[in-house]
Parts: C-alpha cells; sequence; structure tokens
C-alpha cells in the first residue's frame, strides 16, 4: 500500500493503476468514499497513469479527530502530486470530490491538465437539512443505518427496486468510513466557504460537467450552474443514471470521459 505524509503530519494513501508512462490521472471521491469507488474505471483507463486518493477519514487514510476542511483535503491531494513528481494532471471529481477538484483548480490551475466534475455542486443549498438529517441517523443508529436508508441516494430507480433486497449486505461496502471521519468531511461541507463559486470564472484548464438526469441529491441543476460559471466548459447529462453513476453507469461515464479526455488532447497537440 502506498503512503505520503501531509505537510500537517497526516498519512494519505493513494492506489496507483494504468501504464506507468501514460498521461497522469488524479480520481478524487467523494463523502465517505475510496479509491475503490473506482473500481469500474480501473481497466477502461489503463492506458493512463491513475492514481486514486483516499481522502483524510476515508479508506486507508489517516482519520484524525476533527474538524477537517475541503480545502486541506484539496491539499492532501496536491501533495500527493508532490510525492509522485507529477507536475500536472487529468483531475477527476465527484461529489464531494468534485468540490475538492474546484478548489484545487482554482487554487493550483497550473497542476490541471483538464477538469472533469461528476454528480457535484458548487454551493451545499438546501442539503444544509439533508447532512443535519444524517448526521443525526449517524448518531443514533450508526453507519450501517446510514447506508441502507441512505441507498436511494446514490442509485437510480431501476438499481434500487433491484438491489434494495441485499441493502443490508451492501450498505458497509457503499461507505465505509468510520462515523467520525464521516461526520468530520460531512461538516467540512457544511463549513466550506462558498467563495470558490465566484472563482470558478477563472479555470481556464478545459472542464467537463456530467451528471445523471436521476440524480437525486445533485440534481441536473446544479451542474448546469457549475457549466455556466466556467467558461468553454462542457455539460453531459447521462440519461438514466443517479448520483453513483461512476459504477451503476460506468460503462457509460468512461465512454463520455475518455472522449473528452481524447479530445482534448487532440486538441492541445493541434495548438487550439
Amino acid at each position: 500500500m502506498s503512503y505520503i505524509r501531509t505537510s500537517d503530519d497526516i498519512a494519505i494513501h493513494y492506489s496507483q493503476w494504468g501504464d506507468p508512462d501514460g498521461e497522469p490521472v488524479l480520481f478524487v471521491h467523494g463523502l465517505g468514499a475510496d479509491n475503490i469507488g473506482w473500481i469500474r474505471q480501473r481497466h477502461a483507463f489503463s492506458k493512463y497513469r491513475c492514481i486514486a486518493v483516499d481522502n483524510r477519514g476515508s479508506g486507508g487514510s489517516g482519520k484524525p479527530a476533527g474538524p477537517y476542511s475541503l480545502e486541506r483535503m484539496a491539499l492532501d491531494a496536491v501533495e500527493v502530486l508532490d510525492h509522485l513528481e507529477i507536475d500536472q494532471a487529468h483531475v477527476i471529481g465527484a461529489s464531494m470530490g468534485g468540490a475538492l477538484s474546484q478548489i484545487i483548480t482554482v487554487g493550483f490551475p497550473e497542476r490541471v491538465r483538464t477538469l472533469v466534475l461528476a454528480c457535484t455542486s458548487c454551493d451545499l443549498g438546501w442539503r444544509h437539512e439533508l447532512f443535519d438529517e444524517w448526521e443525526d441517523l449517524i448518531r443514533t443508529q450508526g453507519m450501517r443505518a446510514f447506508a441502507i436508508k441512505n441507498f436511494e441516494w446514490l442509485f437510480g430507480p431501476r438499481s434500487v427496486r433491484r438491489l434494495y433486497p441485499i441493502a443490508a449486505m451492501l450498505g458497509p461496502f457503499l461507505v465505509r468510513a468510520p462515523a467520525d471521519a464521516f461526520i468530520a468531511q460531512l461538516d467540512a461541507i457544511r463549513d466550506f466557504d462558498a467563495g470558490t463559486t465566484e472563482e470558478l470564472a477563472r479555470i481556464t484548464a478545459p472542464t467537463l460537467v456530467i451528471t445523471g438526469s436521476q440524480d437525486i441529491l445533485t440534481p441536473v441543476a446544479d451542474a448546469e450552474e457549475i457549466a455556466a460559471r466556467i467558461p468553454g466548459s462542457e455539460l453531459v447529462i447521462v440519461r438514466g443514471q443517479a448520483h453513483g453513476f461512476m459504477a451503476e453507469g460506468g460503462r457509460h461515464f468512461n465512454r463520455v470521459v475518455l472522449d473528452f479526455l481524447q479530445r482534448s488532447n487532440a486538441r492541445k497537440h493541434a495548438g487550439v
């Protein structure tokens, strides 16, 4: 297993796969998730040098007592690139990882070759109340109960109907972070200064904003707002997919993102 020690002395775990000589791709996942969440991307992105970071509080990374901040978690990912001596990478962020990727791109624009923002938003908005409910549920009933009850936030209606009978078994694999670390990440999202939203107009990296049409946690309107704020960005809405479509609809996600990366590289090589 591969780790770094961050500048504030926290162990951050990351995994690598693909071609070690390929163009680097940094994968940043969301709330409570870790590198396992990118399992459907392992084969499809194998021509790239892929790096998936476990955010602090998740997976194999350290789980210090809170508070956490999104700015610090974004810096964790940048420090992984520093450790690997990667000057610039394609950055793919999902959900909370999309917020972290926005912070990385605004704060370290020279490190981002292209940007993919999946099932994410630039403003917490109405989710403040939802996150309060999540925290109450976790504190009173635990992470397993949370994962089962909130199954529908991740998957589309057809998958929920098909998988719900085994949700009790799937729950621990969907959210593997311990309760205290999960809540610390949740608080980091709630405490995030939405000022970054106004700075999205400064992003110059080629950007793809992608979401599922059935995503009820970060609905299409969130993706539309991000795309409207980032000059020249592309917006793709994948029909029939929900918040967890990197896994549920991995084939569709991979096709759209790989096409975007290929076209961006072609434009760069053509000097466009």
